[in-house]
Protein backbone atom coordinates (compact mmCIF):
# COMPACT_ATOMS: atom_id res chain seq x y z
CA UNK A 1 0.00 0.00 0.00
CA UNK A 2 2.83 2.39 0.87
CA UNK A 3 4.55 1.69 -2.45
CA UNK A 4 1.31 2.29 -4.33
CA UNK A 5 0.78 5.60 -2.54
CA UNK A 6 4.33 6.68 -3.33
CA UNK A 7 3.87 5.76 -6.99
CA UNK A 8 0.64 7.79 -7.18
CA UNK A 9 2.36 10.77 -5.55
CA UNK A 10 5.25 10.58 -8.03
CA UNK A 11 2.82 10.36 -10.95
CA UNK A 12 0.93 13.39 -9.65
CA UNK A 13 4.20 15.31 -9.23
CA UNK A 14 5.24 14.50 -12.81
CA UNK A 15 1.89 15.75 -14.06
CA UNK A 16 2.24 18.99 -12.07
CA UNK A 17 5.71 19.53 -13.54
CA UNK A 18 4.48 18.87 -17.06
CA UNK A 19 1.75 21.49 -16.68
CA UNK A 20 4.20 23.89 -15.04
CA UNK A 21 6.55 23.58 -18.02
CA UNK A 22 3.78 24.01 -20.58
CA UNK A 23 1.80 26.81 -18.91
CA UNK A 24 4.48 28.80 -17.09
CA UNK A 25 7.62 28.30 -19.13
CA UNK A 26 7.04 27.41 -22.79
CA UNK A 27 4.10 29.80 -22.97
CA UNK A 28 6.39 32.61 -21.76
CA UNK A 29 9.30 32.03 -24.08
CA UNK A 30 11.51 29.42 -22.44
CA UNK A 31 12.81 27.35 -25.35
CA UNK A 32 16.14 25.90 -24.19
CA UNK A 33 15.49 22.17 -24.28
CA UNK A 34 18.02 21.35 -21.55
CA UNK A 35 16.42 23.90 -19.23
CA UNK A 36 12.95 22.53 -19.99
CA UNK A 37 14.12 18.97 -19.35
CA UNK A 38 15.58 20.02 -16.02
CA UNK A 39 12.39 21.81 -14.99
CA UNK A 40 10.35 18.77 -16.07
CA UNK A 41 12.59 16.37 -14.17
CA UNK A 42 13.63 18.02 -10.88
CA UNK A 43 11.01 17.45 -8.12
CA UNK A 44 10.61 21.04 -6.85
CA UNK A 45 8.35 19.89 -4.02
CA UNK A 46 11.30 18.15 -2.38
CA UNK A 47 13.23 21.44 -2.16
CA UNK A 48 10.70 23.36 -0.07
CA UNK A 49 9.33 22.99 3.47
CA UNK A 50 6.74 20.23 3.89
CA UNK A 51 3.89 22.58 4.80
CA UNK A 52 4.37 24.54 1.55
CA UNK A 53 4.53 21.60 -0.85
CA UNK A 54 0.94 22.17 -1.96
CA UNK A 55 2.27 25.34 -3.67
CA UNK A 56 5.39 23.72 -5.14
CA UNK A 57 4.40 24.01 -8.80
CA UNK A 58 2.73 27.38 -8.71
CA UNK A 59 4.61 30.25 -10.34
CA UNK A 60 5.57 31.96 -7.13
CA UNK A 61 8.58 32.26 -4.82
CA UNK A 62 8.36 30.43 -1.52
CA UNK A 63 10.14 30.96 1.81
CA UNK A 64 12.77 28.53 3.01
CA UNK A 65 15.01 28.54 6.10
CA UNK A 66 17.32 31.40 7.17
CA UNK A 67 14.98 34.07 5.80
CA UNK A 68 15.75 33.03 2.20
CA UNK A 69 13.47 32.07 -0.69
CA UNK A 70 13.24 29.63 -3.56
CA UNK A 71 12.55 31.65 -6.72
CA UNK A 72 9.45 31.12 -8.82
CA UNK A 73 9.88 28.48 -11.54
CA UNK A 74 9.81 30.97 -14.44
CA UNK A 75 12.63 33.07 -12.94
CA UNK A 76 14.76 29.98 -12.32
CA UNK A 77 14.26 28.82 -15.91
CA UNK A 78 14.73 32.28 -17.41
CA UNK A 79 18.01 32.88 -15.57
CA UNK A 80 19.32 29.45 -16.55
CA UNK A 81 18.40 30.04 -20.19
CA UNK A 82 19.99 33.51 -20.11
CA UNK A 83 23.39 31.94 -19.40
CA UNK A 84 23.40 30.59 -22.98
CA UNK A 85 25.78 27.82 -22.03
CA UNK A 86 27.48 25.65 -24.62
CA UNK A 87 28.84 22.22 -23.73
CA UNK A 88 31.21 21.57 -22.13
CA UNK A 89 30.45 24.22 -19.54
CA UNK A 90 31.31 25.05 -15.95
CA UNK A 91 28.86 27.29 -14.12
CA UNK A 92 29.02 29.12 -10.80
CA UNK A 93 25.87 29.77 -8.78
CA UNK A 94 25.87 32.32 -5.98
CA UNK A 95 23.21 31.51 -3.40
CA UNK A 96 22.59 27.76 -3.11
CA UNK A 97 19.47 28.11 -0.99
CA UNK A 98 17.52 24.85 -1.03
CA UNK A 99 19.61 23.49 -3.92
CA UNK A 100 16.82 23.65 -6.51
CA UNK A 101 18.58 26.11 -8.80
CA UNK A 102 21.77 24.05 -8.73
CA UNK A 103 19.77 20.95 -9.64
CA UNK A 104 18.34 22.73 -12.69
CA UNK A 105 21.79 24.02 -13.67
CA UNK A 106 23.13 20.46 -13.51
CA UNK A 107 21.08 19.73 -16.65
CA UNK A 108 22.72 22.48 -18.70
CA UNK A 109 26.29 22.40 -17.35
CA UNK A 110 28.88 19.68 -17.00
CA UNK A 111 29.96 21.00 -13.59
CA UNK A 112 28.07 23.23 -11.16
CA UNK A 113 29.81 25.12 -8.36
CA UNK A 114 27.52 26.82 -5.87
CA UNK A 115 28.31 29.09 -2.91
CA UNK A 116 26.05 29.56 0.13
CA UNK A 117 26.75 31.77 3.14
CA UNK A 118 24.42 29.90 5.53
CA UNK A 119 25.90 26.68 6.90
CA UNK A 120 22.49 25.12 7.62
CA UNK A 121 21.21 25.74 4.10
CA UNK A 122 24.41 24.41 2.53
CA UNK A 123 24.26 21.25 4.65
CA UNK A 124 20.61 20.59 3.85
CA UNK A 125 21.06 21.29 0.16
CA UNK A 126 24.10 19.05 -0.03
CA UNK A 127 22.26 16.14 1.54
CA UNK A 128 19.19 16.68 -0.64
CA UNK A 129 21.21 16.85 -3.86
CA UNK A 130 23.19 13.75 -2.89
CA UNK A 131 20.02 11.81 -2.07
CA UNK A 132 18.62 12.73 -5.50
CA UNK A 133 21.92 11.77 -7.22
CA UNK A 134 22.83 15.14 -8.68
CA UNK A 135 26.49 14.26 -8.71
CA UNK A 136 28.02 17.10 -10.76
CA UNK A 137 27.42 19.77 -8.09
CA UNK A 138 29.94 21.07 -5.54
CA UNK A 139 28.93 23.33 -2.64
CA UNK A 140 31.09 25.82 -0.77
CA UNK A 141 30.21 27.86 2.31
CA UNK A 142 31.38 31.44 2.14
CA UNK A 143 30.92 34.95 0.83
CA UNK A 144 29.27 34.50 -2.56
CA UNK A 145 30.11 38.03 -3.69
CA UNK A 146 33.74 36.87 -3.90
CA UNK A 147 32.88 33.90 -6.11
CA UNK A 148 34.98 30.73 -6.01
CA UNK A 149 38.48 31.75 -7.03
CA UNK A 150 40.01 28.30 -6.66
CA UNK A 151 37.67 26.86 -9.32
CA UNK A 152 37.59 29.84 -11.71
CA UNK A 153 37.16 30.61 -14.53
CA UNK A 154 33.52 29.79 -15.25
CA UNK A 155 31.61 29.77 -18.53
CA UNK A 156 28.58 31.25 -16.79
CA UNK A 157 27.74 32.75 -13.40
CA UNK A 158 24.23 33.14 -12.01
CA UNK A 159 23.52 35.10 -8.83
CA UNK A 160 20.29 34.47 -6.92
CA UNK A 161 20.55 37.47 -4.60
CA UNK A 162 20.57 41.18 -5.37
CA UNK A 163 23.79 43.21 -5.42
CA UNK A 164 23.99 47.01 -5.16
CA UNK A 165 26.50 46.99 -8.05
CA UNK A 166 28.03 44.41 -10.36
CA UNK A 167 30.69 42.52 -8.34
CA UNK A 168 33.99 43.00 -10.16
CA UNK A 169 35.38 39.83 -8.64
CA UNK A 170 32.67 37.77 -10.32
CA UNK A 171 33.40 39.38 -13.68
CA UNK A 172 37.07 38.53 -13.24
CA UNK A 173 36.13 34.86 -12.73
CA UNK A 174 34.12 34.73 -15.99
CA UNK A 175 35.58 33.31 -19.19
CA UNK A 176 35.70 35.40 -22.36
CA UNK A 177 32.30 35.10 -24.02
CA UNK A 178 30.66 34.00 -20.79
CA UNK A 179 27.56 35.54 -19.21
CA UNK A 180 26.95 36.80 -15.69
CA UNK A 181 23.23 36.89 -14.82
CA UNK A 182 22.57 38.95 -11.71
CA UNK A 183 19.89 41.18 -10.11
CA UNK A 184 21.32 44.64 -9.41
CA UNK A 185 19.69 47.50 -7.54
CA UNK A 186 18.12 48.50 -4.25
CA UNK A 187 16.97 46.05 -1.60
CA UNK A 188 13.29 46.20 -2.60
CA UNK A 189 13.48 46.11 -6.42
CA UNK A 190 16.21 45.36 -8.92
CA UNK A 191 16.89 44.94 -12.62
CA UNK A 192 17.98 41.52 -13.80
CA UNK A 193 21.10 42.04 -15.89
CA UNK A 194 22.97 39.80 -18.29
CA UNK A 195 26.57 40.92 -18.60
CA UNK A 196 28.59 39.33 -21.38
CA UNK A 197 32.37 39.43 -21.12
CA UNK A 198 33.94 40.29 -24.45
CA UNK A 199 37.34 39.04 -25.70
CA UNK A 200 38.94 42.42 -24.91
CA UNK A 201 37.58 42.19 -21.32
CA UNK A 202 34.96 44.88 -22.00
CA UNK A 203 31.37 43.99 -21.13
CA UNK A 204 28.02 44.19 -22.87
CA UNK A 205 25.03 44.59 -20.55
CA UNK A 206 21.42 43.66 -21.29
CA UNK A 207 18.45 44.42 -19.01
CA UNK A 208 16.18 41.38 -18.72
CA UNK A 209 13.51 43.09 -16.62
CA UNK A 210 12.46 44.06 -13.11
CA UNK A 211 12.82 41.46 -10.34
CA UNK A 212 12.83 41.20 -6.58
CA UNK A 213 15.45 39.14 -4.75
CA UNK A 214 16.82 38.91 -1.23
CA UNK A 215 20.04 40.96 -0.84
CA UNK A 216 23.47 39.59 -1.63
CA UNK A 217 25.47 40.06 1.54
CA UNK A 218 29.25 40.23 1.56
CA UNK A 219 32.37 42.12 0.59
CA UNK A 220 31.04 43.12 -2.84
CA UNK A 221 27.38 43.02 -1.89
CA UNK A 222 25.24 44.67 0.74
CA UNK A 223 26.75 45.07 4.24
CA UNK A 224 26.31 42.08 6.53
CA UNK A 225 23.99 43.03 9.46
CA UNK A 226 25.79 43.21 12.79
Amino acid sequence: MADQKKELEEESSRDHRRRMVEDQLIARGIIDQKVLRGMQTVPRHLFIPDHLRIFAYEDRPLPIAEGQTISQPYIVAMMAQALELKSPARVLEIGTGSGYGAAILSFIADSVYTVERHQALADEAGKRLADLHYDNIKIKIGDGSKGWEEEAPFDGIVVTAAAPDIPRTLLAQLTSGGNLVIPVGERKWQELLRIRKNPDDSCTTENLGAVRFVPLLGKEGHPVPR
